[in-house]
């Protein structure tokens, strides 16, 4: 009896009639001819090598191709796995969860069949840890598990799992299949589809599907496809004949203690499925899943063994909310950006053409006595016209002036700050993206380079223009009416407390609308990478809602600052209103001493007064608040960086390192301050053209070795030598352009396949031509219509990971540096062109230092030693054959697992 038993469990099945799919109708049929059925409940296999169209199938079942002629008839819900796993920016728990209610006792038991037990209990918060985004504080293995345990919750009655075990080590990976996908596991009642390269799942599956070119090679049972001289029958013979010989249901071996006993008891390990559901319906019991996972923490328990241990549950801080009056540091890293000498220009030519204008209409205010005096003649006309003309041209040429120096201005300071910003990110360590979301800086790049861009600059000169005209306004009524001081004294403390009262509250609200902007961006970005797992889930709809309660918060907090500016209007025109009543008074009060052109000039300019001191309140009040953007771009601008890229006294020579020679010294990292050492005490001497398999189980250290060689992660203790050269002493660039790294996760980048082969344009076609042959891509390229050119949508999603994976291994044949890492680079790939690249990477790299990090063991059985880590230490650092002679050594026990030793 399943745990996921479902009382009104729905038929479930697979139709595809005559199907050919297209990913959009500008691109030649992806899939053609594909024809088949899977009745409900089976289990199939989908194989083939790399672009074979594998994942397509699964896409096209998804509803992700297009197709006019097809006919897909699916019976049932759908849970999906996907081959790059997408993880949420939340808790470990409602990853897992993804929508669902708890149920605890489902829970606890698919957490142990999914072998996260181990993981929870390094984690410090346990399922409530916060995972980062795209699951950048898990291992690929973790991800991939976590992954497939949402699937299992989900309780569908289709399982599409895409290559779901290629990630994970080969004894996790059989307790996956034994516990969860096997016929005895939690979906023995479910339609399971796998996707795999690990050969030896086969033949336990009811049905295999072999794919080539787009087609559909075989159909049929393994013993049908052995037994008929076709492609399968031929593969198996010449990659599975020692792992045929061996027995299938060989017992799982315990995971061994650092003293290498074994401790696990087989009679649990053989424990039946019903054994394991009874125990749960018994609350008296603990489930045996989790009695041999909890044993297996205790075996191998150690301080910090995740690949990034947190030191609190909560990964993504707040983001900072600057509080108070603005800062005179931050005015001035603007005026340096705009430059000194063109703030003074723009400042002074703005008070020249205001106080030109302000003139003309005193002049005006003489011109009109002229008549009253007794001095108006033709003469005096001209000599009046003349002066008012050459005022007006020489206002004219000063604003022409200050709008020239204000835009030379606006794109310099725009330039150096996103310039300075964009180096920044580039610049900073791995730390700073783990616990920075990438909507925050999206949010900078975006909206608040776009403030000071569009608004800051000319907010500061409007400032300074209506500072002058209100003093020049105020003299200019003082003159006819003295008394207007007394006025305007207290008429300026009200106005100015107003404005510190609005100016602290719009700020918190335009602060607080600003860091509401920011989950939109994060949301949407997580929601578009992971909308084929959403549509497959059928969770539209939550994300949909989840979406628009993010906008919602951001209107709300922006109508409250709205709501303020009003208020602060309303009490701004009462003021001003005031003002224009007083000044009346006054000019009816002394109206006996008072020329009528001052008369007409008082009033006028008490309207105008109002206006501006309105207007200077507000645009004071906006310029602060504005000034937020450039607080936060700064903040963004002055984060720690990285080492430097280029140490000028320190810099190896040319052909460094011309031999290869590794020595680890005590070294010891950790991902970020405070946090609990990954590696330690790390010691070891790596000959040159040594080739040296790393192992170890999910989170033992394996990538975080890779990283601090590249100093991605800086070092915590001790030191690495490279050719007698201190890592540590050198530039970045020196450094890194030495090594090569085939990364786990394959990045290609939006462009052409030669921009991501010789992005520096560095090597001749010939020479591209034969990297990509010895990566055995080169027939896929010559078919592409546009070959080299053929563009590579971003993040290479146009390409399979099979392929992105090779075209890595293309760009590191390339760069044939004397040092090259490989981190499970062959993951993705089936076995066949697994062992091409690993006949090319023996060749091509004879003379080279390689470090393999690697889950199929056979990949590295002929290497010259193998480097075992766990906890983050080495524990066994000897040559295949001495380490399989002992069997009580860990490498032994995986052997065994994984089906190399019998």
């Amino acid at each position: 009896m399943s745990i996921l038993k479902d009382i009104n469990m729905k038929e479930s099945g697979i139709t595809v009639e005559d199907g050919t799919f297209i990913w959009n109708t500008t691109m030649e049929p992806t899939l053609k001819d594909i024809t088949f059925k899977i009745p409900q409940g089976s289990l199939v296999a989908i194989v083939g090598s790399v672009g074979a169209g594998k994942s397509s199938l699964l896409s096209a079942i998804l509803g992700e191709m297009e197709s006019e002629t097809a006919k897909v008839n699916i019976k049932g819900s759908i849970a999906y796995v996907a081959q790059q796993p997408w993880i949420m920016n939340t808790s470990l728990q409602q990853n897992i969860l993804f929508g669902e209610d708890m149920d605890k006792k489902k829970y606890e038991f698919i957490v142990d069949a999914s072998a996260l037990r181990k993981d929870l209990e390094v984690l410090p918060g346990g399922d409530q840890t916060e995972i980062g985004e795209k699951g950048i504080n898990l291992s690929g293995g973790q991800k991939q598990r976590v992954s497939l345990a949402r699937a299992v919750y989900q309780n569908a009655d289709i399982y599409l799992l895409d290559d779901s075990l290629s990630a994970v080590d080969a004894h996790v990976g059989k307790h996956i299949f034994d516990e969860i996908i096997g016929s005895n596991g939690l979906l023995k009642e479910k339609t399971r589809i796998l996707v795999t390269h690990g050969l030896n799942y086969i033949r336990k599956v009811d049905i295999i599907i072999t794919m080539v070119d787009g087609r559909i090679g075989e159909i049929g049972s393994f013993d049908e496809l052995t037994e008929h001289d076709g492609p399968f029958a031929g593969f198996m013979k010449n990659y599975l004949a020692e792992e045929l010989s061996t027995d299938d249901e060989q017992n799982i071996v315990s995971s061994r203690t650092l003293e290498g006993k074994s401790t696990t008891d087989e009679t649990i390990i053989h424990s039946t499925h019903s054994d394991i559901v009874h125990s749960i319906s018994d609350n008296s019991n603990i489930p045996i899943a989790r009695q041999m996972s909890r044993q297996m923490s205790r075996q191998t328990s150690c301080e910090s063994e995740s690949s990034e241990v947190l030191s609190h549950n909560t990964l993504v801080q707040e983001e900072n909310r600057e509080s108070g009056s603005v800062k005179l540091s931050v005015i001035m890293t603007y005026a340096r950006a705009v430059g000194f000498k063109t703030v003074i220009v723009i400042l002074t030519m703005s008070m020249v053409h205001e106080l030109a204008e302000m003139y003309l209409d005193v002049w005006l205010s003489k011109w009109t006595q002229d008549h009253t005096n007794g001095t108006a003649n033709e003469t005096q006309r001209n000599r009046r016209l003349g002066i008012y003309g050459a005022i007006g041209l020489f206002r004219g040429v000063s604003i022409f002036i200050t709008e020239t120096f204000v835009t030379y201005g606006l794109i310099k300071a725009t330039r150096k700050l996103h310039k300075d910003l964009l180096r920044n990110i580039l610049r900073s360590p791995m730390s700073f993206f783990d616990t920075t979301p990438v909507g925050r800086i999206v949010n900078r790049f975006s909206k608040d380079i776009e403030t000071i861009d569009d608004e800051l600059i000319y907010q500061f000169k409007d400032v300074v223009i209506c500072l002058l005209l209100v003093l020049c306004n105020t003299v200019i009524i003082s003159t006819g009416t003295p008394q207007f001081l007394f006025i305007m004294l207290p008429v300026t403390v009200v106005y100015f407390a107003l404005q510190r009262l609005y100016v602290s509250t719009s700020r918190q609200l335009r602060t607080m609308a600003s860091a509401a902007r920011s989950p939109i961006f994060s949301h949407f970005g997580e929601t578009i990478s992971g909308c084929s797992t959403i549509r497959a889930f059928q969770q539209e709809k939550r994300f949909m809602t989840e979406s628009a309660r993010r906008f919602d918060e951001l209107n709300t907090r922006r109508s409250l600052a709205r709501s303020v500016e009003k208020w602060l209007h309303i009490r701004l025109d009462w003021l001003g209103s005031i003002i224009v009543l007083c000044v009346c008074l006054l000019v009816v009060v002394n109206k006996d001493d008072i020329s009528p052109g001052i008369v007409g000039l008082a009033i006028t300019y008490a309207l105008n007064v109002t206006n501006c001191i309105e207007w200077l309140v507000k645009l004071t009040t906006n310029a602060e608040t504005n000034i937020i953007s450039l607080e936060r771009i700064k903040e963004y601008s002055e984060t720690h960086t990285e080492a430097d890229w280029i140490v000028e006294n320190k810099r190896p020579e040319n052909d460094w390192p011309n031999e290869g020679n590794v020595e680890m010294d005590n070294y010891g990292v950790r991902y970020r301050e405070g946090l609990e050492l990954v590696l330690k005490s790390i010691s070891c001497k790596i000959a040159p053209c040594e080739k040296i398999g790393i192992v170890g189980r999910t989170g033992a250290g394996k990538s975080s070795l890779t990283m601090g060689l590249f100093r991605i992660i800086e070092k915590a203790q001790g030191r690495i030598l490279i050719d007698g050269i201190d890592i540590s002493t050198i530039g970045l660039h020196d450094l890194r352009s030495k090594i090569t790294i085939i990364p786990q996760d394959p990045v290609l980048f939006s462009g052409t396949m030669r921009m991501n082969l010789d992005p520096f344009d560095e090597y001749s076609n010939e020479d591209i031509w034969t990297a990509l042959n010895h990566a055995h891509l080169k027939a896929f390229v010559i078919g592409l219509k546009d070959g080299l050119d053929h563009h590579c949508s971003e993040g290479g999603d146009n390409l399979s990971v099979g392929q992105r994976q090779l075209i890595c291994l293309a760009r590191a044949l390339l760069r044939k540096t004397k040092i090259l890492v490989l981190d499970e680079a062959t993951a993705a790939v089936d076995l066949e062109t697994d062992d091409l690249i690993q006949t090319t990477i023996r060749t091509e790299f004879a003379d080279c230092t390689i470090l393999t990090i690697a889950h199929r063991l056979n990949t590295i059985m002929d290497y010259t030693r193998i480097m075992v880590l766990d906890c983050g230490q080495i524990r066994e650092f000897d040559s295949p054959t001495n380490l399989l002679l002992d069997k009580k050594s860990i490498f032994y026990g995986m052997s065994k697992d994984a089906g190399l030793v019998s």
